[in-house]
């Protein structure tokens, strides 16, 4: 039944599906069904061209669109700027980072290089010099969940 409905299409079987592709990328946006439908489009306008061409069978068909979606979503990605825009803030995502030079109250001491500090409403772990609590401190660097504080 399936082949009947692909042999009857014909070329337009890879219009179908770019356009189908297409429409779900408007549905489920990101930006990555559309290079694939791109490429269906491709792959369809050129056997509307070559249809008839003995070597034109559809497992070449298949296998020039798998090819031509991997290049035109690669394409795609490069186009776009891919994942390494600039961002305004890069620091949003790295609370650690954005503590450097802000100043704190020791809560705890600072023994043997550990100790804890409370910046808003979070209580870091510090390391540095040995302090009593109630010192006032400086940020110097984060490391993972850890704070470096310098005496004030």
């Amino acid at each position: 039944m399936l082949e009947t409905i692909f042999a009857e299409l014909g070329p337009w079987n890879w219009m179908v599906l770019g356009f189908a592709l297409l429409a779900m990328e408007i549905l489920v946006p990101g930006v990555f069904l559309l290079w694939i439908g791109v490429a269906a489009l491709i792959i369809g306008a050129i056997s509307l061209v070559i249809w008839d061409a003995g070597f034109w069978i559809w497992q070449v068909q298949v296998i020039a669109f798998l090819a031509l979606a991997l290049v035109s979503a690669y394409a795609g990605n490069r186009l776009m700027g891919g994942t390494n825009a600039e961002s305004d803030q890069p620091l949003l995502n790295l609370r650690g980072e954005q503590l450097i030079g802000r100043t704190a109250t020791l809560t705890e001491p600072i023994r043997e290089g550990r100790g804890r500090i409370q910046l808003g409403d979070t209580l870091w772990r510090v390391s540095g010099p040995d302090l009593p609590p109630g010192a006032r401190v400086r940020v110097t660097s984060a490391t993972d969940s850890e704070l470096t504080v310098e005496a004030i």
